[in-house]
């Protein structure tokens, strides 16, 4: 469906992207993740032919370039309109007609559960009906290849489950999303594959379910008062995570078991003892050092 070849894009100085190289696959859920500054919005507007002026090349399958859905971060709708009358919009942009025109914006109304306020003035609108909005704009021509920018930033939970669900409906359709967001949770729920940017590099990418078994150690999760000191009595090998500590193991049971006794023999209580599963989160964490949520919640 999708191939970006040694895509490279400079301001100035600044190296935002460098020699990035990915196939997304036909009817697939590709997520796009990395921090603020990575270089991931920048890669999908010149996916989305916004930005132009670039190095490298990007190679649409089977006809994806006149078939494209852009759902842009910031939201883009006519406020002063209705719900219905920025479908038909859209639609019209697209070259729908009548009857055609109406069935769609009454569909699309349907998915994102706005049929009740299809004519209300979308100024009244609450943050995340505007993000439903956003998206149906953007599905009024049935494209086979959707983009959606950060779709669920500043949402309320009901907004979030109308999304989820028209992204499975997509998945349903055969249609090809590309899904960029910092929200690991949900490249993990929505996501066949998945890429991680950071500075304008791929550090990795594939399926995810190969990713994280790629990146799976058996270890042990410790979080207790003053871990890393309690750790270190024990002479236990270990990496500070978060509020605790990983300890590798290749027997977990017994080391669990040397945990307890350790925390017996300090009067500790563990707060957290636990087998540890990695997820995506901690795939990036060992592959960059960092923690994306930190990151994205310091706005870095």
């Amino acid at each position: 469906m999708l191939q970006i070849e040694q895509v490279s894009k400079s301001y100035g100085t600044i190296n935002a992207l460098n020699n990035v190289l990915l196939t997304i696959p036909k009817g697939t859920c590709y997520g796009l993740i990395g921090p603020n500054g990575s270089g991931k919005s920048t890669l999908i507007k010149i996916i989305s032919k916004i930005i132009r002026s670039y190095e490298g090349r990007i190679k649409y399958v089977g006809g994806a370039k006149g078939t494209l859905g852009y759902v842009p971060q910031d939201i883009s709708l006519e406020e002063k309109l209705t719900a219905r009358t920025n479908l038909e919009f859209f639609g019209q942009i697209h070259r729908l007609k009548g009857s055609t025109l109406k069935k769609k914006a009454e569909q699309i109304l349907k998915d994102i559960g706005l049929l009740e306020r299809a004519d209300h003035i979308v100024e009244s609108f609450s943050g995340g009906m505007k993000r439903r909005l956003n998206i149906g704009c953007a599905l009024m021509h049935d494209p086979e290849l959707i983009i959606l920018d950060e779709p669920t930033v500043g949402v309320d939970p009901q907004s979030r489950r109308y999304i989820f669900n028209i992204v499975n409906k997509l998945k349903q359709q055969g249609k090809t999303i590309v899904y960029v967001s910092h929200y690991m949770e949900e490249i993990e729920n929505l996501c066949d594959y998945v890429a991680f940017i950071d500075k304008g590099n791929i550090v990795e990418e594939g399926e995810i379910k190969a990713l994280v078994n790629r990146y799976a150690n058996t270890a042990v999760y410790f979080e207790a008062e003053d871990s890393t000191q309690l750790l270190a009595n024990g002479k236990f090998a270990f990496t500070p995570y978060k509020t605790g500590a990983i300890i590798q193991s290749n027997d977990p049971l017994t080391t669990i078991t040397e945990l307890v006794q350790l925390s017996r023999d300090h009067h500790v209580i563990p707060e957290q003892l636990s087998l540890f599963k990695p997820r995506l989160e901690d795939v990036f964490f060992q592959l960059t050092g960092t923690d994306l949520r930190d990151q994205n919640e310091k706005g870095e």
